[in-house]
């Protein structure tokens, strides 16, 4: 059987990249009940970036259940967990590249996934689920200018993070 070794300098990164995204998450974010928004994908980018699909949705299910269980808003459910591992495993195969800047389209792809697909119709379910004061027409309906500021924010600060990520290869991958 493959397996591949994990340096301790990677999971020190990992781990790292987990913690900032609690804090950004938990204290450096606008956060209501079922609305959030914040620069919490910042760590996940630079993940995906760095370290590829499968480290990204470890760190992002990660720090989703730790921030969960250390610093709850509202009920735990295990979805809202899942839907973090699929959008780090997402933009992991998006900007994992070896050869330089993934172009605009790469950039776009992972960010309507996440936030359309993934954030704003599945996410919205579990949200409905929970706090069931709303039908899930309604939860969408008020969940949908989250979106539309974490789109615009994404493709923006993303190629920024992608050239800082540029710049870390060299000194965390080795």
């Amino acid at each position: 059987m493959f397996t591949k070794r994990i340096s301790v300098r990677t999971i020190t990164y990992l781990a790292l990249l987990a913690a900032l995204e609690i804090v950004l998450n938990r204290f450096c974010s606008i956060n209501t009940m079922g609305l959030k928004i914040g620069f919490s994908f910042v760590p996940i980018v630079v993940a995906a970036s760095l370290f590829g699909p499968v480290h990204a949705a470890a760190v992002y299910a990660l720090a989703d259940f730790l921030g969960a269980i250390l610093f709850p808003i509202g009920q735990y459910h295990p979805g809202f967990t899942v839907c973090a591992a699929l959008m780090g495993f997402v933009w992991g195969i998006f900007l994992h590249t070896r050869e330089g800047h993934p172009g605009f389209l790469r950039i776009l792809a992972p960010s309507l996934i996440n936030n359309l697909v993934i954030g704003l119709l599945i996410n919205t379910a579990w949200v409905a689920m929970l706090y069931g004061s709303k039908t899930y027409a309604g939860w969408f309906l008020y969940r949908l200018s989250e979106y539309a500021v974490l789109v615009p924010l994404n493709l923006v600060i993303t190629p920024v993070l992608l050239r800082l990520c540029r710049d870390l290869r060299k000194f965390v991958i080795k």
